[in-house]
């Protein structure tokens, strides 16, 4: 997904059996259904053990993305994959621990530290 057309990017890499989907642009009321659908997707057809959301690139999040980002976490609970999130910009750090978002999924300062800790 280019960022000129739906304001976010969403790419990925796998490490260690786990995948990073790394997030860069905005994502907002108008394209929180299109960044359901690629994380929706994505997440459904990886086979490893884990999943990582890299928000380095992030600039802003909205409450309909952090919505998605919580229904996505409780379907990979489900199949019992981990998940965290990782690399969050101070803004969506504060907005992320001020929910309490941050006591229902695992967040982690790097990408590094994130992958350390799901893949044990």
């Amino acid at each position: 997904m280019a960022i000129s057309e739906t304001q976010f990017e969403l790419s990925t890499e796998e490490h260690e059996r786990t995948l990073v989907i790394s997030v860069a642009g905005r994502v907002d009321g108008m394209n929180t259904r299109e960044f359901r659908g690629g994380l929706e997707q994505t997440a459904q057809e990886y086979g490893g053990s884990a999943i990582i959301l890299d928000f380095e690139d992030l600039s802003y999040i909205s409450s309909a993305g952090l919505r998605v980002v919580l229904l996505v976490a409780e379907a990979l609970s489900r199949r019992s994959k981990r998940f965290a999130l990782c690399s969050l910009p101070s803004s969506i750090l504060d907005i992320i621990q001020a929910t309490g978002f941050d006591n229902i999924i695992d967040v982690y300062v790097s990408r590094s530290s994130a992958i350390d800790a799901v893949a044990q």
